[in-house]
């Protein structure tokens, strides 16, 4: 990864910031010399760092927040339901699916030039409500015109989000096998350091056209 002295200043607005990937995020992009703006919830402005810039709106509705995107040249939508699991379908579409819709519109409306977005590794066997709500958010992307970095994980460990740790002897075993290969890789586990770090690479390299980042590309932190 190039260092900031090499880096472009870019000026990101990000959305979910006081989440389990945002408050990661955000520090990193600010010490490596971006401007930052987040959205951020009334009552929770002291969840983020006083050197980047708040607006307090509501992530489900433009209106409230699309008026600040701008001068941005970037938007990073981490919006999602926390600990997703199947019982919570109802969320992923009234949360998860209505913030990409809220976060395009105002995208778009704002001339963004580069849209990031975490989306889920698809196809997956489990949890299919969640899988089919992050899809559709990718399918919101083009139609809205907007340039896109998709990045794809499966489950991201860290600190309060270890339990799929357990399966990693699972995943060695089908790692040797011809047939669920692929699939292990593609639903393989990340950490939040190989996130965040994928993050930061997709907000210093934008794309000349949408691009999918898969599970692999982001343990790597380059693509």
């Amino acid at each position: 990864m190039s260092s900031a002295s090499q880096t472009t200043s870019r000026r990101v607005f990000v959305t979910g910031g006081t989440g389990y990937l945002g408050r990661r995020l955000i520090p990193r992009l600010l010490a490596r010399g971006h401007r930052v703006r987040a959205l951020v919830r009334r009552g929770s402005e002291d969840r983020l760092p006083g050197s980047c810039d708040l607006v307090v709106g509501d992530a489900l509705d433009a209106g409230t927040f699309g008026h600040a995107v701008a001068p941005a040249d970037t938007f990073v939508q981490l919006v999602g339901t926390p600990r997703p699991s199947p019982s919570k379908a109802r969320e992923f579409v009234a949360v998860d699916l209505a913030s990409v819709r809220a976060s395009c519109a105002a995208s778009s409306a704002a001339g963004v030039a580069h849209f990031v977005y975490v989306s889920v590794a698809q196809p997956a066997p489990v949890m299919k409500a969640y899988v089919a709500s992050r899809a559709e958010g990718e399918a919101l992307l083009a139609p809205a015109g907007l340039r896109a970095t998709i990045l794809r994980p499966w489950y991201v460990l860290g600190p309060g989000h270890r339990w799929a740790a357990g399966l990693l002897p699972v995943y060695w075993m089908a790692a040797l096998l011809p047939g669920p290969r692929d699939t292990a890789r593609r639903l393989g586990l990340v950490t939040l350091t190989q996130m965040v770090g994928a993050l930061v690479y997709a907000v210093e390299h934008p794309p000349q056209a949408t691009c999918v980042v898969e599970v692999p590309a982001i343990r790597r932190g380059a693509w």
